[in-house]
């Protein structure tokens, strides 16, 4: 099976999705997404995929969250995505996709839903 996960190492919840997708065989791609953030258009796709609106992938608790002023855009899909995309910081983590689906993995054991 090949598993992709936008993954923080210094996040526990990614850590945790990571070992898991390793101990069931995956083939892994991990995209470090504070260096390599995804597009607006990726984004975009990935919250379609997941079935939710792009709030529920923001983390409210990061800096740029307020120095945003987004609590007050938080049903405008674009703005946000538009900042997660040029502050990563701001993407919760960790999202794994795999065949059998797309999922914001918190807690981890939610990726073994998306495992064969």
């Amino acid at each position: 099976m090949k598993a992709t996960i936008w993954h923080n190492n210094r996040c526990s919840n990614s850590r945790g999705a990571l070992a898991l997708l390793q101990e069931a065989g995956a083939e892994v791609e991990v995209i470090n997404y504070l260096d390599a953030p995804p597009s607006e258009a990726e984004l975009g796709q990935l919250l379609r995929e997941m079935g939710m609106p792009a709030r529920e992938l923001l983390r409210s608790k990061e800096a740029a969250y307020a120095e945003l002023g987004l609590a007050g855009q938080l049903d405008d899909d674009a703005a946000l995505i538009k900042a997660m995309h040029q502050h990563p910081a701001l993407i919760n983590r960790p999202i794994v996709r795999t065949t059998k689906g797309t999922a914001l993995c918190r807690p981890p054991e939610k990726v073994l839903a998306l495992l064969d």
